[in-house]
């Protein structure tokens, strides 16, 4: 089999790309009723803003961390807008410096929100400078070097960090122990999809019929921002094919052409599956093997492709590496072995 020819420009891929932006901005909820899904951490997210405005105070310092594209972003400027607080946005590659970081901190006000997005990507020496910043609102600066060097404290007004992250487990423990509520966004459930996925319709002025609807919703991998690019991309194949009307032909067509099943599984995704099966006899394959064999990093098949086909019961992970189930056989029309059980 050759190597897997990776496409940069996955129809699936939950990460942000340029042309998303201006895209998810039109769709964007602005208030948590607006927000659908994730209903536990809407509810908590209630109660904790509601607490801090009778005692009108700024809230305490949030964390986010899921996956690509659950919304973590979108949270964040929902609680700046519900506190009534700006919000300044940054990113941990971003800050690089510490006078980087002291620009923006200082030029706060009291409640305004500094939301860090890849916050497990901040230099460690960043991080240290946060700490009193965030426990005492005080920033601590060391003007000189050598014995005459001394340490300038600057008060700040009190603010808010809202920190987001898909690789919790990177961030240090004295970081993570600073946040004062975290909260943990899920994959979607089908039908939150498919809300999301009308919603959206409606703003952009689509005449979509329910059963197109359900059937984006449900090859969206249970990520919203998927949802979005694949109602982006039907509306414009139905545009060209069907004068805007977006019904569940012209759907069926728009994402055969895209080569997204009805799983939500592209032409990568399905050929990761195929070398695990036909190179490695369905496994177990450790990561490494497994990356070498695709042409394709660690890091991205962790991050980006295993996440959503363990999700769905495609992989499982042993001890020994990993192993495709009986569902991913059947999905590609093969036949599991017989002791498939066995290597679990």
């Amino acid at each position: 089999m050759d190597e897997l020819n990776i496409n940069p420009e996955r129809i699936t891929d939950p990460k942000e790309k340029s042309e998303d932006k201006n895209f998810d901005i039109t769709l964007r909820p602005k208030t948590l009723p607006e927000f659908v899904g994730q209903q536990k951490i809407k509810d908590n997210l209630e109660i904790f803003m509601q607490a801090a405005r009778q005692r009108q105070e700024p809230i305490e310092h949030v964390l986010l961390y899921g996956n690509p594209g659950l919304g973590k972003t979108t949270l964040a400027h929902i609680i700046a807008r519900e506190m009534d607080s700006d919000i300044k946005v940054t990113s941990g590659p971003a800050l690089e410096r510490v006078g980087d970081l002291a620009a923006i901190l200082t030029n706060l006000e009291r409640g305004d929100i500094l939301f860090i997005d890849e916050i497990h990507r901040m230099n460690k020496t960043i991080e240290e400078v946060l700490y009193p910043a965030m426990e005492d609102y005080a920033l601590d600066i060391i003007i000189g070097k050598g014995p005459s060097a001394r340490t300038l404290r600057l008060d700040l007004n009190r603010f808010t960090i809202i920190g987001a992250t898909t690789k919790i487990s990177m961030l240090s423990s004295p970081l993570r122990d600073r946040f004062g509520a975290t909260y943990h966004l899920n994959y979607y459930e089908p039908d939150d999809i498919e809300k999301i996925v009308f919603r959206n319709a409606g703003i952009l002025s689509l005449e979509i019929h329910p059963e197109a609807t359900k059937k984006i919703a449900h090859r969206a991998r249970r990520t919203p921002r998927v949802a979005n690019r694949l109602l982006k991309r039907v509306r414009d194949f139905a545009q060209v094919k069907a004068d805007g009307k977006i019904n569940s032909k012209i759907t069926d067509q728009a994402l055969s052409l895209m080569e997204v099943d009805e799983h939500g599984l592209d032409q990568v995704d399905r050929r990761i599956l195929e070398v695990i099966i036909e190179k490695f006899k369905g496994g177990p394959v450790g990561l490494t093997t497994l990356a070498a064999a695709t042409g394709e990093e660690i890091s991205t098949i962790e991050d980006i492709y295993e996440p959503y086909l363990l999700q769905i019961g495609f992989l499982q992970r042993t001890p020994r590496g990993r192993t495709a189930t009986d569902a991913a056989y059947r999905h590609l029309d093969m036949e599991p072995p017989a002791n498939q059980t066995n290597l679990l």
